[in-house]
C-alpha cells in the first residue's frame, strides 16, 4: 500500500499533503514553487510509494468548475504526461484555504505565522486530503 498525495493548486505555490502508508492519516508535506511542482512530485514519488494524486477541484458555490480550471488543467495534463501509470483525481476544494485560516486561528497560531501563505496551502491541501479520506469512509 502507498500513500495519498494532495495538491492545493494555486498560481504562484502548490501546497502539498501526504497519508502514511496506511493511508489513515494526513499531513503537511511542503509548498512548492507552482513552476517546479512537477520536478517535485516526480522526484518524491520515486522515493515514496504513492498510490494516487489527489488534485483540489475548485468550485463555484454553484458547484460549477471555477475560473482557476483554466490554469490548473494544464498543470495537471502536464503531471499526467510525466506520471502516466500514476491515478490523478480531482476532489472538491470549495473553502479550504479558509478552513486552513480557521483552523490556523482555532489552534493559536500567531498572527506573523498565519501570514504564512505557504502554511495555509499545506493546510488546504491537508483538508483536501482529509476530505477525500474521509469520503472513501461513508
Amino acid at each position: 500500500m502507498g500513500r495519498l498525495l494532495a495538491i492545493d493548486y494555486g498560481r504562484k505555490r502548490c501546497g502539498l499533503a501526504v497519508t502514511d502508508v496506511l493511508q489513515i492519516v494526513a499531513t503537511a508535506l511542503d509548498t512548492v514553487p507552482s513552476a517546479q511542482l512537477i520536478t517535485y512530485v516526480k522526484a518524491y514519488v520515486s522515493r515514496e510509494p504513492v498510490d494516487e494524486i489527489i488534485v483540489g477541484l475548485p468550485k463555484t458555490l454553484g458547484g460549477e468548475p471555477s475560473e482557476s480550471m483554466r490554469y490548473i488543467t494544464p498543470a495537471i495534463n502536464r503531471l499526467r504526461k510525466e506520471l502516466p501509470g500514476m491515478q490523478i483525481s480531482f476532489f472538491d476544494e470549495r473553502f479550504t484555504s479558509t478552513l486552513a485560516h480557521r483552523a490556523m486561528l482555532d489552534a493559536g497560531v500567531k498572527k506573523s505565522d498565519r501570514r504564512d501563505k505557504g502554511a495555509i496551502d499545506r493546510m488546504a491541501a491537508v483538508i483536501i486530503l482529509n476530505g477525500y479520506l474521509e469520503s472513501r469512509r461513508i
